[in-house]
């Protein structure tokens, strides 16, 4: 490597974009900087501080810098970059505007490095800075590395589609080997992974394959340039196949959420498509949204059993189709009476799931009617069959009481929490709405008992004068009985007289 020029002080300085630095420069072209395609880098160029003395006015008078290139063929060849002149007049290659530049400020500091932003692959090359301050003429040399690391299909990445990720480097020696790193740990060869000729291959990348790709170059002059790209997967938010549990005659909203805006990614328009077969028919929703939102959901109004079953988002991002499925799972309570529910009758209530994953589990509730609190009463043993706690979705009520009366809620439960619920109102037909017993009430209860019995005893005189009236001439002493104390046989006999008289 060539020696630092006497008035100029080199400073590698760590370079944008994650670029690691290089080894030593070859050739003796001075330092080397890596950087990435796409990134920012600096070419470091300082005046040693010892050569600036105590007054830095000294480089405001008369100070001028101008950075030129080396031909990629003829290095001989000095192509004009960047020249700033002590007047400020500031001169700037075509191919390279705006991308090049250096700060005023760090100009009166002894500081002339070069920006470059952003940086592209045939950027790569051997830079030299001319700084002339009084009437002395300084230089330094910086040789510039590209790693470029390419996509293939380029942005925006989609879940599921085939990526094929490649790392090079303008570095002329031969390379020997390609290593890749995913989150700081080495990616092997697997199904979902093939490194082949320095290239990686992902198969059907996922929501995890997003994050920090880190490639590292090994060349056959002990060269090592490394390069990392942080990788943006399009996908959805959530899980890859969601269910959505509502209770029958609900409303429901089914998500459709990109995990990124479609403005990051330069796209300004975006349409979803829903559709739905069901019955024999394919139900269809378009959805436009601008730049400004990534949720898609399908509203409806109210579902039921019919309308469950697997709902398919499709989202156009550019020329790229992204597609989710969304399952609708509906909750239903099917009671064992069809029609009024009468006190004292075997009530079964069935809670049911459409499209059940294997992994739910019920638990019914009874919303108490009371105005103050509306406390929950779990159903168990206390108001259920027997004494142990029911299990299933099935709820047993022997024998329907007024306390069973109110809102009885079935919750879906999975290994995440609740999942959704449905309610059912039992209301008893028939049912008599007790009062506590009045004064009133009971002397109106009793009068009336004592009206009946008064007119039996009236009916009974009327029957017995009626009888006295047709008594016979021939017996007129039997209207002194009633004086007389008469024996039991003459009564009998009597009796008997008057009966074959009235024949």
């Amino acid at each position: 490597m060539r020696p630092v020029p006497p008035l100029l002080l080199l400073a590698l300085l760590a370079v944008d974009g994650n670029i690691l630095p290089g080894a030593a420069g070859v050739e003796n072209r001075g330092q080397k900087v890596w950087a990435r395609e796409g990134s920012s880098t600096l070419l470091p160029c300082y005046l040693s501080p010892r050569k600036r003395g105590k007054s830095r006015k000294q480089l405001s008078d008369r100070t001028s810098v101008l950075w030129k290139r080396h031909g990629a063929s003829a290095p001989q060849e000095l192509h004009v970059v960047l020249e700033v002149e002590y007047t400020g007049l500031r001169k700037t290659a075509l191919p390279m505007r705006p991308r090049v530049s250096v700060l005023d400020s760090a100009l009166r500091n002894g500081n002339f490095s070069l920006r470059i932003n952003p940086v592209r692959s045939d950027d790569a090359g051997l830079y030299e800075a001319q700084v002339t301050y009084n009437t002395e003429v300084r230089s330094c040399q910086v040789e510039l590395g590209v790693v470029t690391v390419t996509l293939n299909p380029p942005r925006p990445v989609v879940e599921n589609e085939p990526l094929l990720l490649s790392c090079n480097s303008s570095h002329r020696a031969s390379l020997v080997e390609t290593c890749w790193f995913h989150n700081g740990r080495p990616v092997l060869n697997s199904g979902t992974f093939c490194s082949l000729h320095g290239a990686l291959y992902i198969l059907r990348p996922t929501m995890s394959d997003s994050g920090s790709w880190h490639c590292q170059l090994r060349y056959a002059d002990n060269e090592i340039v490394s390069a990392t790209h942080s990788l943006q997967i399009l996908g959805f938010d959530g899980p890859t196949n969601p269910v959505v549990y509502a209770a029958a005659g609900s409303a429901v909203d089914l998500p459709c959420t990109l995990n990124y805006l479609p403005s990051a990614f330069g796209i300004h328009v975006v349409k979803a498509h829903w559709s739905h077969f069901a019955g024999g028919h394919l139900q269809n929703w378009s959805i436009l949204q601008n730049q400004s939102n990534r949720s898609f959901p399908l509203h409806l109004p109210m579902v039921g059993p019919v309308d469950a079953g697997r709902y398919c988002c499709a989202v156009a991002v550019g020329n790229k189709m992204l597609s989710r499925d969304v399952t609708l799972a509906v909750i239903t309570v099917t009671p064992g009476i069809q029609g009024p529910v009468s006190e004292g009758s075997h009530l079964l209530l069935t809670c049911s799931l459409t499209h059940p994953q294997g992994h739910e589990h019920f638990q019914w509730k009874h919303l108490s009617s009371a105005s103050a609190g509306k406390k929950l009463t779990v159903a168990t043993s206390h108001n259920l069959k027997d004494s142990r706690v029911q299990t299933g979705p099935t709820l047993e009520i022997p024998q329907v009481s007024q306390k069973d009366v109110g809102i009885w809620e079935c919750s879906v439960y999975g290994p995440e929490g609740r999942l959704g619920s449905v309610e059912y109102g039992l209301q008893i037909t028939g049912a008599q709405v007790s009062s506590p017993p009045t004064i009133f009430s009971g002397q109106v209860t009793f009068g009336l008992m004592l009206t009946l019995f008064f007119l039996l005893m009236v009916c009974v005189l009327a029957l017995g004068l009626q009888k006295r009236v047709r008594l016979p001439a021939s017996f007129p002493a039997l209207e002194r009985i009633d004086a007389v104390t008469v024996p039991k046989e003459v009564e009998e006999n009597q009796k008997q007289t008057i009966q074959q008289t009235e024949c």
